[in-house]
């Protein structure tokens, strides 16, 4: 299973909004085949195990681990509880359950009514850590929101005119964009769009380029930003209109909670996780309202005296690395969904 595990982290950043999955088969003891889910739309992980066992008559004294229960309807691709039926494996050994509608048990139940032994929760923790994500979309209707700051080593995250080039430095930049390419959108609020005019695309790494969101009200920003150049899907949050342009739709939010309406507006998009890269209002607003799931925190050596205050979090952090001096310490919420 940690096998299974490992091969569907290989899915991040590339499979959503489905879960990362891998499988494994297993004969007499021997890995005789294994897959992972590699892009949306593509195979499915036990579609890939199963094709690459080059022995196929070994399959009926095989044992197939998969980290997430087959799937039994058809969505891009036909039902994997299917296949597994047809290939003769009499025995699945499963991680988690899937949230999914969908599913949700469907799959383990056809597979034992043919006759198929079905194993659950081996791994289960480490499972639902994995496919975090895809767990608390399901079962919070919104998407994972992760936040990330920079700070200085004295707790500021700009200088007082709101110049923040550089606190972090080129390693940890450049991790940035990595994170960007793994995760289904990224968030700013007004001031950080004006200020500091970012693209918010994934330049220094490989991947694709998350949804770009910000929040803009009034709409008061100005159209020159990068934010607007039409190279990036891009959402524009407000209270005053709604509008598709090429690149760029505008989108009125009328619900009473700004912040909750655009999550929920994300959860009908099928975003499965979001990146706040601030500023200090916005990451402010989400730590207050408890509207959080993780959130990764680089320190700097360098101080500026004085400034814009970093938020803070009462909590000890559960992940500690340093990157060519800079810290970065990670937070996973109490109240998560893993």
């Amino acid at each position: 299973m940690q096998r299974a595990l490992d091969l569907a982290g290989l899915g991040k950043g590339r499979v959503s909004p489905n879960p990362m999955v891998g499988c494994v088969i297993v004969y007499q003891d021997r890995i005789i085949g294994e897959g992972w889910h590699g892009s949306f739309g593509g195979p499915h992980a036990e579609v890939n195990a199963i094709n690459s066992v080059n022995h196929q008559e070994y399959l009926g004294d095989s044992t197939l681990y998969v980290n997430l229960e087959p799937c039994s309807h058809h969505g891009k691709t036909p039902p994997c509880a299917d296949l597994i039926i047809a290939s003769g494996i009499k025995r699945v050994v499963i991680a988690n359950r899937d949230p999914n509608p969908l599913v949700a048990g469907k799959g383990m139940e056809k597979l034992r009514q043919h006759g198929i032994e079905v194993t659950e929760n081996i791994l289960k923790d480490r499972g639902l850590f994995l496919n975090r994500r895809f767990f608390t979309f399901y079962q919070k209707h919104r998407p994972y929101i992760i936040l990330k700051w920079a700070q200085t080593i004295d707790g500021y995250l700009a200088r007082p005119n709101f110049d923040s080039k550089w606190i972090s430095n080129k390693y940890s930049r450049q991790l940035v964009h990595q994170m960007r390419a793994q995760e289904d959108a990224i968030m700013v609020g007004r001031n950080t769009a004006y200020r500091d005019d970012p693209a918010l695309t994934v330049r220094d790494w490989f991947g694709k380029n998350p949804v770009r969101l910000v929040l803009d009200p009034r709409l008061v920003l100005p159209p020159g930003l990068k934010l607007f150049d039409g190279k990036v899907s891009t959402l524009c949050y407000n209270r005053i209109k709604s509008e598709v342009n090429s690149g760029l739709e505008l989108i009125n939010i009328k619900t009473p909670d700004f912040l909750m309406g655009i999550l929920d507006d994300l959860y009908q998009r099928q975003i499965n996780s979001i990146l706040v890269e601030g500023g200090a209002k916005l990451l402010g607003s989400l730590l207050d309202q408890n509207i959080w799931d993780e959130a990764r925190v680089f320190t700097s050596q360098q101080a500026f005296g004085e400034g814009i205050v970093a938020p803070k979090i009462a909590m000890v952090c559960q992940e500690e690395r340093i990157i060519a001096g800079d810290s970065l310490k990670t937070y996973y919420h109490t109240d998560a969904s893993y």
